[in-house]
């Protein structure tokens, strides 16, 4: 029998045949339910893996459908898990998600990964080469080859899968993409996408000190395929963002909300190059000690884009975080605010500019008063009022190929690529390298990368390339 998990007809039929209902299993038809009433065999059976935090709203979210049902949880934490476990109390738990998926494999239809970035991606390949549907919380992955594999082995393994940027789902890119496509704005060229993040300690040195382990806490699990160190409360259960070994810093975190109506709307694939800024200590700089273990406090990085179908026009796109912002525009009035307090996007265009706050949402051209003067294009994109959880739910039930999500592997893949090579970067910008000497040559990651995306390289400073991929301890693979 297939691994792969089945549509609702497909396990019907096998209860059928295997002539379980001779054997006192049966399917009560909907009408004798009642209206409204969902059939258990009709329902997606989701297990977690990550089930606090983020995690415990998510699974929140999936079961705001009838047709969802949350059916094994698993944490490196017990105490994240004490919500979800209390609210389910007959389903199994586990720590290890490899066990878990071992063991309940024939009674899960799909998982929904929210742990932090570090294991994202094995957790999610796992569950994909089981045949299960997947949902992945942003950013999809930790690495750039991370995001590739995971998109080429969603459609190898025909499953339906969506990174959890919920925007991607709402009203706002979808209008914002008619304001473009209708030329209210003319031919965008520069884009400026700001975060006020991080909201987490970041640029700090590396945590030291010996710390007993809660019991709670599995914290073997919980590193993943990071290299082993010592437990060290500094990195969990939140922190973890602002540490390259776990975390993917302000551009992970949010570049996948607030970029996403860049890559939805324009016409671009990979970038050309990347470039970069970050903000340290002037001591460390001048002492040439930043520490290559933290996130920087904040960064600007620029990336240029080809447009497809063209081949001489580029499109910029500006990204700002740590309290970095790009100029005010000009038809900016002075009290109205400039996106929204978790940040924003402008797009420039040859005949004016649009800004969207974080997610895409509220999109308006500039002046504002143009809201009022010009006419809205008509809605031509159909629109998600279920949202994005339960869209996920409806393409699962559904199966592979019979109803869209918004941020299937197809999409969020490439767009992951693209917001981690600017961390490649700013990666490359921080490094130290003891064989160059003189303080030009000790800093050459300052400097602009041209990236081959067919081949994940960067093809004019080797050294960066480190970053494309990373090595995972043993006992560990993807």
């Amino acid at each position: 029998m297939s691994k792969k998990s089945f549509s609702n007809d497909g396990r019907r039929k096998f209860i059928r045949n295997t002539s379980l209902a001779a054997a006192g299993f049966f399917i009560v038809p909907r009408h004798v339910l009642g209206r409204g009433y969902v059939a258990p065999s009709d329902k997606l059976r989701i297990a977690g893996i990550g089930v606090g935090g983020k995690g415990q709203s998510d699974l929140s979210e999936f079961m705001k459908s009838p047709n969802a049902q949350v059916v094994a949880l698993c944490d490196v934490d017990d105490r994240q898990a004490v919500t979800w476990r209390k609210r389910n109390p007959t389903a199994p738990y586990y720590r290890d998600f490899r066990e878990m998926l071992d063991k309940e494999a024939k009674n899960i239809d799909a998982v929904s990964v929210s742990t932090p970035d570090n294991t994202h991606a094995v957790a999610a390949m796992a569950a994909m080469q089981l045949g299960k549907h997947v949902y992945v919380q942003k950013p999809l992955t930790h690495d750039i080859y991370e995001a590739r594999m995971l998109t080429e082995a969603a459609k190898r393994y025909k499953v339906v899968t969506q990174m959890g940027n919920q925007g991607g789902s709402g009203d706002g890119v979808r209008k914002m993409k008619e304001m473009v496509d209708s030329r209210m704005i003319g031919k965008v060229h520069t884009v400026h996408c700001w975060t006020n993040r991080p909201v987490w300690p970041q640029g700090l040195p590396t945590p030291t000190g010996v710390h007993e382990i809660p019991q709670e806490l599995d914290w073997n699990l919980w590193q993943g395929p990071a290299k082993a160190i010592d437990y060290n409360p500094a990195y969990l259960p939140f922190n973890w963002r602002g540490w390259w070994a776990y975390g993917t810093g302000a551009l992970g975190d949010m570049a996948c909300h607030i970029m996403d109506p860049v890559f939805r709307i324009l016409p671009i694939d990979y970038p050309s190059s990347v470039e970069c800024s970050i903000a340290t200590i002037w001591k460390e700089m001048w002492n040439d000690t930043m520490n290559q273990d933290s996130c920087p406090p904040s960064s600007i990085i620029r990336l240029t884009y080809p447009v497809k179908n063209s081949k001489s026009k580029t499109i910029k796109v500006n990204w700002y975080d740590g309290g970095l912002m790009p100029q005010r525009p000009d038809e900016l009035l002075p009290d109205e605010p400039m996106g929204n307090w978790d940040g924003g996007v402008i797009f420039e265009g040859t005949k004016g500019k649009i800004m969207a706050d974080c997610y895409g949402a509220n999109p308006r051209l500039l002046p504002t008063r143009l809201m009022q003067e010009k006419t809205m294009p008509a809605e031509k994109i159909k629109r998600v009022p279920e949202g994005h959880y339960v869209q996920w739910v409806n393409a699962c039930i559904a199966g592979y190929g019979n109803a869209e999500v918004s941020s299937p592997f197809e999409f969020a893949g490439p767009f992951t690529e693209s917001i981690l090579i600017g961390n490649l970067a700013i990666r490359s910008y921080m490094m130290k390298n003891p064989n160059l000497k003189g303080w030009n040559d000790k800093y050459l990651g300052r400097k602009r990368l041209d990236w081959d995306a067919a081949n994940m390289r960067i093809t004019n400073f080797d050294e960066a390339n480190q970053f494309v991929k990373r090595e995972y301890r043993e006992g560990w693979k993807l």
